[in-house]
Parts: C-alpha cells; structure tokens; sequence
C-alpha cells in the first residue's frame, strides 16, 4: 500500500473521526457517528481505499 492521504487530510481526518465519535458516545448524535471510525482509520494509516481506486493523493510530491 502506498500512502495517498496527506499532512493536512490526515489531520482533518483525525479530527473529524474523533469528533463524531466523540459525539457519538456522549450522546449528541445517534449512531451514524460510529462511521467516524472510517476517517478516523484512513487518517491514522495514511492510505485511503476510493483515493486508491480514482488514482488521487494529497502526499505531497517528491522532487
């Protein structure tokens, strides 16, 4: 696997899994926040399956 998921998408990633889990388990949301664990996931790994499939990457280039 090689890694397709950037710096910043990471850590929007990260924040928003966190986030709607976080909201998911003090009650706020109902349990579609437990999807958060996906972003939450491809942010932790830095590989993103659909980016995968369509060929896109927000890592930055190498020169």
């Amino acid at each position: 696997m090689k890694l397709n998921v950037g710096g910043i998408d990471r850590i929007v990633r990260i924040a928003a899994g966190l986030a709607l889990i976080g909201l998911t388990a003090t009650g706020n949301i109902g349990a579609w926040g437990w999807v958060g664990v996906v972003p939450l996931a491809t942010g932790a790994i830095g590989w993103c399956p659909p980016y995968a499939i369509f060929g896109f990457s927000t890592c930055a280039m190498k020169k």
